[in-house]
């Protein structure tokens, strides 16, 4: 039986930021406007974006668990795990962490990671930074199908250079992760280079059951699966998609010209004036072409699936084009809403002093992803 919660100073703050911000948005808008634009806008944000990200989370989730059931994650894992202790400082058995998170989401890295079989590889410094390393590659698959679905030429080259930034934001995070638990651990130099010797990866078949049968019964039973597993994600995405990027579009479009009547996508256009304060910095380190950009990385520190939400708009305005896409997938994919989900990870870990270090590191690690994908893009002539 739950406790009730006793009224304390978070009451009052609480009523005062959400009675307050009501106000503000009501006394701009007029208080029927304002209403009429949350609900015009959070049906059409139901209808037209979460339905696309849940069919598109379905194709996926039938195509991983395809490449799941006859081996290829397997291969992949393979492929990456002689890249994992050179360029993380992690064991080979690591990249099993990305292959699944890539595929589903943030929350994949618990259930290796809570497998014996599969942390005998690591030291204890080494297994907080599970965390950071999964939370970089989450819902990757489903974020770049969704970039290369928007009605803009290039976009495969550009969520391409994304992932390639987003691998850049997860070392960086990785690597400041360690850094913090080597020195909790009080392991030196020497110890940390003579970690036991890893003989390969485990298993896939260790971590995915397997159904018996003829190749027919297999891959039907592998779609099926994978595309309920697509469905659980795509309605897990829907409140934050409707709530989170609901209040972020009302603050970042613009007032419509002929005044507020009430429909869908209105706003008071806080945040680009907030984002042409910083407009000089963001356009050094990201090369965002418009001061609404910005609204995308803020939202993806919640939920990516409510950030991608943004992107249509974006580019129907003119406001985002190639460099914006690679930098959105970069900041997306290695985000990957992880204030919202770093906290309970770490705890489910049994890592809860690392909370902290977890959420600065991976925060750095964001930032430097949307910078080497801007620079990327640079370097391959996209601007």
């Amino acid at each position: 039986m739950k406790q009730k919660k006793a009224v304390s100073l978070e009451t009052f703050v609480v009523l005062v930021v959400i009675i307050g911000g009501l106000c503000l948005l009501g006394n701009v808008m007029g208080i029927g406007n304002m209403f009429n634009t949350i609900m015009n806008t959070a049906h059409d944000l139901l209808l037209n974006t979460c339905f696309f990200i849940m069919a598109i989370s379905v194709v996926t989730g039938a195509i991983a668990s395809i490449f799941a059931e006859f081996g290829v994650i397997d291969l992949l894992n393979k492929l990456i795990s002689p890249l994992m202790r050179p360029i993380y400082g992690m064991p080979g058995a690591a990249s099993l962490g990305i292959v699944t998170t890539f595929v589903s989401d943030n929350a994949a890295i618990l259930s290796t990671a809570k497998n014996e079989s599969f942390t005998k590889f690591f030291k204890e410094y080494q297994i907080p930074a599970l965390c950071n390393l999964g939370t970089s590659f989450g819902m990757g698959l489903i974020l770049c199908t969704y970039m290369l679905a928007l009605p803009l030429e290039g976009a495969l080259t550009a969520s391409l250079v994304g992932v390639l930034g987003a691998c850049v934001g997860s070392v960086v995070s990785v690597r400041l992760m360690l850094r913090a638990t080597k020195k909790y651990y009080n392991v030196s130099k020497e110890e940390a280079k003579a970690d036991r010797a890893i003989k390969g990866a485990p298993k896939m078949e260790d971590e995915l059951k397997t159904v018996n049968g003829s190749t027919l019964e297999r891959v039907l039973n592998a779609l099926l699966e994978g595309g309920k597993t697509g469905v659980d994600m795509g309605f897990a995405i829907v409140p934050g998609v409707l709530v989170i990027c609901t209040v972020v579009m009302m603050l970042t479009f613009n007032p419509p010209a002929a005044g507020f009547t009430g429909a869908a996508y209105e706003g008071v256009g806080l945040l680009p004036k907030l984002g042409s304060l910083i407009q000089p910095v963001t356009n050094v380190l990201f090369g965002f072409r418009d001061p609404s950009n910005i609204a995308f990385p803020i939202t993806a520190l919640g939920a990516t699936g409510a950030a991608m939400g943004l992107v249509p708009t974006m580019i129907a305005e003119g406001a985002a084009g190639l460099n914006e896409i690679a930098v959105f997938t970069a900041m997306g994919m290695c985000w990957s809403g992880y204030l919202s989900t770093h906290i309970s990870m770490m705890d489910a870990l049994d890592k809860r002093q690392f909370i902290k270090d977890a959420l600065f590191s991976h925060t750095i690690g964001g930032l430097c992803a949307g910078v080497a994908a801007h620079y990327l893009c640079m370097l391959f002539g996209m601007i």
